[in-house]
């Protein structure tokens, strides 16, 4: 009996610095933007959210952050789907050098990942120009929210793969092998059995992909300098001062952006729990 109680204050104390860490760099500074949100001119109140719902240039960049999210996580979980399915029928050595790229890749970002952008897709990238002389393009704007679409979706695939890879594992395969004995389509198979089975993982990875693209900030700020209107961006503009400084109306836009975060949040985990893996 005393060695376990040893035991769990042991685990207890063990948890103490990861405790402390998340406090200190997750709660409290979630609180500080919590509290100052409220914070106006006039004292207390939701003034700065109305601020914000109110205003048309910062529901445009509510508006163009959950566009490039969507689309960006769409094209991503297709292809991550498509991807991760071949992987299932490839060599393993292939397989590990595409899983280790992948989780490579899916940390590039940032500065490197908005000049390799710059340099094939840019106005007189090498790819542009390459398509644009093969007559497959007229124009091409990378900094545009097209352009950010094909830019978040690079970033989206390797992390699709790296979580559905495992989901595909549910996808057992005398099932397949009975289907067809009892005269199923491939197309049948995966209506009737491969996608029920796989929905609550494409669907828990699409938000966490959603979420992902949503909080990114340091690409879209190397590609445009600041210059296109999304949430991120707006926040970060504030609280430098390089238009105005306003640090309690960027904490409004922060709640915003924790408030889809949040959503997203729930729904992953509401998704999870109705797993397969969880339900079997």
């Amino acid at each position: 009996m005393n060695s376990s109680i040893r035991g769990k204050w042991l685990a207890l104390l063990c948890l103490l610095p990861f405790a402390l860490f998340f406090i200190l760099f997750q709660i409290a500074p979630l609180a500080w933007v919590a509290i100052h949100s409220l914070n106006t001119p006039d004292g207390w109140g939701l003034g700065n959210f109305a601020k914000v719902f109110s205003s048309k240039f910062y529901l445009q960049a509510i508006k163009h952050s959950l566009q490039i999210a969507f689309w960006s996580s769409l094209f991503g979980i297709v292809i991550a789907v498509i991807g991760s399915y071949s992987l299932r029928k490839v060599d393993s050595k292939l397989r590990d050098f595409v899983m280790a790229f992948s989780n490579m890749t899916s940390n590039f970002a940032g500065v490197p990942l908005a000049f390799a952008f710059i340099i094939l897709l840019g106005f007189n990238g090498a790819l542009t120009i390459l398509l644009k002389q093969s007559g497959v393009i007229e124009d091409f704007n990378l900094y545009s929210k097209a352009g950010l679409i094909v830019l978040y979706t690079y970033f989206q695939i390797p992390l699709g793969v790296l979580l559905l890879y495992p989901a595909f594992d549910a996808l057992r395969e005398d099932w397949r092998e009975s289907a067809a004995l009892l005269g199923a389509s491939p197309w049948q198979f995966w209506r009737h059995i491969g996608l029920p089975v796989l929905t609550p993982a494409l669907l828990g990875t699409f938000v966490i992909l959603l979420a992902n693209a949503l909080g990114a900030y340091a690409t879209v700020y190397a590609l445009t300098t600041g210059n296109f209107n999304v949430l991120t961006i707006r926040v970060a503009a504030m609280v430098a001062g390089d238009i105005a400084l306003n640090p309690n109306l960027a904490s409004a836009l922060a709640m915003v952006l924790v408030g889809l975060m949040a959503l997203i949040t729930v729904v992953h985990q509401w998704l999870l729990k109705r797993s397969y893996h969880v339900s079997r």
